[in-house]
């Protein structure tokens, strides 16, 4: 089964808001063994629209549209599919009887008509009964190619996917398997990766496709095997990850697509019941940040000080002015005593510090732009390691950011039995 999706707002294209719902709906769809062919997005132009349901007619098994099903005039899919299928818009009962208890019951206000013609369907359609809004889902066919409108409101679309569409292509149509497993990896780049699991990756059976998703500081491999045994599929799988754990055991952290390094830290601090703080100069905060963003952080992360200035890390930190003088302000010397200090401080089992000279200009220090120093305090020493992670700002707090995770991961799993 193949399927496309489109999204249609002009809002997209001008870049006012980001297309979260395509990615939803291809993870949705390719759970259950639907291929996506293709992803685009279109504007709000009735003969655009037509146009591009013209170009996947017959092509693709199934198209879901996201958009275009509010209430104002601007919103126009339904007219367009009754262009499209030779149809008319009548009122569906159900869908009226929702929508007065909703806007009358719900919101305490009188319903006008523009509430009442979110009740207008086309007459040929499958309604999907949207219980958590006022647009309906819409379900038609047209020779070998199955419709679906959504709106485009992401809650909505995402209940009427889960709870409509999901469940009616799992019962109607047969479907092959799709598995996929996420390796997750740190400290190491994509293309001594590459060489490292050469042979590896040459041997894999020719159902299974093998991909690199590279982002900064990690490096993601994603193995996918389709076919008609999902137990032949699972096993084959799960027999080359163990192969490959063999080859770059040391640099993987995770084995789930939704994994992060920050989860990983949570869960390794958790299990050993550490806890960490943070002393930043030139990440600014992002490591604390990246920390907090998992649930659960606050069993294991105490807090930070953000020294961005010279005099913070003076009068807040208690680092000695000579020896800011003496060493510079972007030094070992320097983050050595920042991680000591935050430590103490907040009496943590672990403490990271960072500083350096992230760019554009070079601030109270003359190190080279994209200079960093790293040190993590840990129960019985404190590790310093200098790095160059050269420019854009934006590129080297993000790499410090990621390389003082992973310092933190290395450490903690000395200890680890």
């Amino acid at each position: 089964m193949k399927a496309a999706i489109i999204t249609i707002g002009d809002e997209i294209l001008i870049g006012q808001i980001v297309d979260t719902n395509s990615a939803f709906i291809a993870k949705s769809l390719d759970r259950i063994g639907v291929e996506i062919h293709e992803m685009i997005s279109i504007s709000d132009n009735k003969q655009h629209i037509l146009d591009t349901f013209a170009k996947f007619q017959n092509r693709v098994d199934l198209i879901i549209i996201t958009g275009g099903l509010g209430p104002t005039k601007d919103d126009i899919t339904k007219k367009t599919f009754c262009d499209y299928f030779e149809d008319e818009l009548v009122v569906n009962d159900k869908v009226l009887q929702h929508v007065t208890q909703l806007i009358e019951g719900f919101y305490k206000r009188k319903i006008t008509q523009i509430n009442k013609d979110q009740a207008l369907v086309p007459s040929k359609c499958t309604v999907l009964h949207n219980q958590v809004g006022t647009a309906p889902g819409m379900w038609m066919k047209k020779e070998n190619t199955v419709f679906i409108s959504l709106p485009g409101v992401p809650f909505e679309m995402k209940y009427l996917v889960e709870n409509k569409i999901i469940p009616k292509i799992v019962t109607e149509y047969k479907r092959p398997y799709i598995v996929h497993k996420t390796i997750l990896t740190y400290g190491i780049g994509e293309s001594l990766l590459s060489e490292t699991i050469e042979n590896w990756e040459n041997n894999l059976p020719e159902f299974v496709k093998f991909a690199y998703l590279p982002s900064l500081g990690s490096v993601r491999l994603r193995l996918s095997a389709r076919g008609t045994d999902k137990d032949i599929l699972e096993k084959s799988i799960e027999e080359n990850v163990i192969s490959l754990s063999k080859i770059i055991g040391d640099f993987i952290v995770g084995f789930d697509d939704d994994e992060t390094l920050e989860a990983v830290l949570g869960r390794l601090l958790t299990q050993q019941n550490k806890t960490v703080s943070t002393a930043e100069s030139c990440t600014g905060g992002k490591i604390a940040q990246v920390l907090t963003s998992v649930s659960g952080a606050s069993n294991y992360f105490k807090g930070s000080v953000v020294s961005y200035a010279t005099e913070t890390k003076i009068a807040v930190l208690g680092i000695s002015e000579d020896l800011i003088k003496e060493h510079s302000v972007v030094s070992a010397e320097v983050a050595k005593q920042m991680a000591i200090h935050v430590k103490e401080m907040m009496k943590t089992d672990y403490a990271i510090a960072t500083t350096g000279n992230a760019g554009p200009s070079k601030g109270d220090s003359n190190a080279e732009l994209g200079s960093v120093f790293i040190a993590l305090a840990t129960p019985n020493e404190v590790i310093i390691e200098e790095f160059n992670f050269g420019q854009p700002r934006e590129k080297v707090v993000d790499r410090t950011v990621m390389k003082s995770l992973e310092m933190l991961r290395k450490e903690i799993l000395k200890n680890v039995q």
